[in-house]
Parts: C-alpha cells; structure tokens; sequence
C-alpha cells in the first residue's frame, strides 16, 4: 500500500475564478464514502456553494472540475477522486487500510477542513494530531467498509458465534437505508407516474440528506477531539505522572478532578510505560463543585473491549445506597454496576476507599492513610 504526497492548496482553474467548482459523483445507489466526500469539500470555502452533479456520464463529468467515486481515475492534479481503478492502492500515512473516496478527500483536504473548522494553523502540530485522530476514530472504518474490509481477519472469526443479532446498525447502514425509494413511491400513482428527471431529483434529495447525516457526525467528531479529547490529553498525562511516586495499591488508582475523555490517552500512556504496574481503575468527580460525587471505573483490557482487568468484587455487583454501604462496610456508597465496571461513591474519599479495596479485594487493614 502507498501513501500519497499532499498537494498544495486547493486552486481553482483562472475560467473558475469567481464561480463555485462543481463537484461531480455518481448516480444510482449511493454508499457513505461518497455522502461523506461531498460534504467534506462543501466544508471549503472554495466548495461551500458549489453545485452538486451525480452522474455516471463520462461527458458530463468532464465538465465538472471535482469528481469524487467514480470515473476510474485518481488525480489530485486534475481533481479526481476514484478508488474503484484495480491499480489503484493508496492509504492513509502510516495506516494499512485502502482508501475510499472520504479517505481520498480526507487525506488531502482533512487539514485545511480542521484548520479553517478550529481557526488553527493548517501546519499546526495540533491540526496534524487531530487530522490522524479523526482518521482513525472515524473515516477508516468507511474506508474498511466500502472497500470489504473486515475489522477481524478470517483465522480470528471462524470460530466466533454471534450471541445476538445486532441488525447491522452503523453509519453505513443507515446511509443505505436512504437508498430505498418507498417515499419516493408514495407521491406517485399509476396514472401519473414521475418521470425519470423526478426520480432523479427524488434520489438526488436522499442523498443529500444521507451527505448530511455523514457530515454533522463528522463535524460532531472532530469537535469532541478538539473540545475534549485533546485538553484531556495534558490532564490525564499529568495524573499518571504521579503515580511514580506512589506505592501500592495507591500506584494502580488514577485520580482526575473531573469527567475527561481519559480512555485513549490512558492506553497510549501505559503503552510507552512498561515499568509501572497497570491503572486498575480511574476516579473522577461527576463536577467541580465541592461537595460533587466520585466515580469510580475499572479500566478495560482494551480500548475495544468491554472487559475489564480487574471489575469491582462480585460481591458488591447490583447493590445500591445503604445496602452497598453495609456490604463494603463503608458511608456514602451509591451504587455498582451490575457488571463491576463502574460504581460511585458521595464523596473522593469514599470513592478512594473503595477503588483501594477493590484493589487488594479485602477489608483496610492497619493505619494506611489515604493520599
């Protein structure tokens, strides 16, 4: 697989100075990657009133001066964007997975989108984290899914049983519903039936809002990662930074102030820090206010998994208020799950407390002070 060179800027030939490019895609049944790919380049302001042609002509889209997912042709220099050419095999940096026409999009323009979304510098080393961040916590997987795929290979799979059915709800799916013409039928009837310019503009409409929907996701991503995701990023590194000096069972409990986004950056801390012994759980205050209540969370083995490494004891699971209380042998208890992933506590030593025994799984003993 080949990463590609970014071109320059997006410049517009001198015969579209003043007039919005048009962007051109394909007609019939449409996919995310392309809903997606559109309403990235509206993003732009080169593209933010651009007229949109879906079309599988080959004469109509050589008018258009951006074509995306179809012609069979990828050339950042004339503008188009196709992955469906047997050739053609370009990734992300750094990433394995073939790209789809978001990706292609993404790849060369994701920058300049973040940039002018966050009023940040297109060079920046932050539009750079987020650009890779909104890659892989987001457009690769459309990549997977339009190129086939799978998350798992065949050897990791075969032995799998699906102990649901989870009806295939993700993104693309629901942007494939969006394909079904029944409304479309309901405005017509035997005796008018549309004609075929209505059925287009009927389709066309669907993907529009199919375009949409991909593209507020997207923008409601990339505001988490630039919102939340990246703050999080110094605060978590600074709470784990003092558990070097901490001795057991305190080295195992990270502390926050507040409900942070810690999940990633806690597996990309510990991923460079063999030496320390691993988070058992994370604590945090549901607030700032003074007398706000704690959380307390068993840490994954994954950032994919919904095990934990060490839930809270079996014992206390499903307990709630007095009950949790008397079973712990400790005031303010509120509740744990009934999984042991999370459980909370009235106050930050409460919850200390109970991150404490849960860690050793016995009842304090001697005249430990907590920190």
């Amino acid at each position: 697989m080949a990463s590609e060179p970014l071109p320059k800027r997006l410049k517009p030939s001198p015969s579209l100075i003043g007039t919005p490019p048009v962007i051109g895609t394909h007609n019939g049944h449409f996919h995310a990657d392309e809903a997606l790919a559109v309403y990235l380049l509206r993003l732009l302001p080169n593209y933010q009133t651009s007229k949109l042609l879906r079309t599988r002509d080959p004469e109509l889209l050589s008018t258009c001066h951006t074509v995306v997912d179809v012609g069979g042709e990828y050339s950042p220099q004339t503008n188009r964007y196709d992955h469906h050419q047997r050739t053609f095999n370009t990734t992300f940096p750094e990433r394995p997975t073939k790209l789809s026409s978001a990706g292609l999009v993404y790849l060369h323009f994701g920058k300049e989108i973040i940039a002018h979304r966050t009023r940040l510098t297109a060079e920046s080393e932050t539009v750079t984290l987020l650009w890779k961040k909104l890659y892989t916590g987001f457009v690769e997987a459309l990549d997977a899914d339009d190129n086939g795929i799978n998350v798992y290979g065949p050897a990791e799979t075969k032995n799998l049983k699906k102990r649901f059915h989870d009806g295939s709800v993700s993104l693309g799916s629901l942007v494939g519903d969006l394909n079904n013409s029944y409304s479309d039928d309901e405005d017509s009837s035997p005796s008018a039936p549309k004609t075929a310019s209505q059925i287009q503009a009927a389709e066309d409409a669907r993907f529009l809002t199919a375009s949409n929907l991909m593209g507020q996701v997207f923008l409601r991503k990339m505001a988490y990662y630039h919102r939340s995701w990246l703050p999080a990023r110094i605060k978590v590194a600074d709470a784990y930074s003092r558990l070097a000096s901490l001795t057991p069972p305190w080295n195992q409990i990270l502390i926050l102030d507040h409900p942070l986004s810690w999940k990633d950056h806690l597996a990309t801390i510990e991923s460079s820090q063999q030496s320390q012994p691993p988070v058992l759980y994370v604590l945090w205050g549901e607030s700032k206010a003074p007398d706000a209540k704690w959380r307390l969370q068993a840490v994954a083995v994954s950032s994919e998994s919904f095990e934990s490494r060490k839930p809270l004891p079996e014992r206390w699971r499903g307990l709630r208020d007095d009950g949790l209380s008397e079973v712990i042998g400790l005031d303010g208890c509120i509740f744990v799950h009934a999984s042991g992933f999370i459980g909370g506590n009235k106050t930050r030593q409460g919850a200390l407390e109970m991150a404490r025994r849960a860690v050793e799984d016995s009842p304090l003993s001697g005249e430990e002070e907590i920190p």
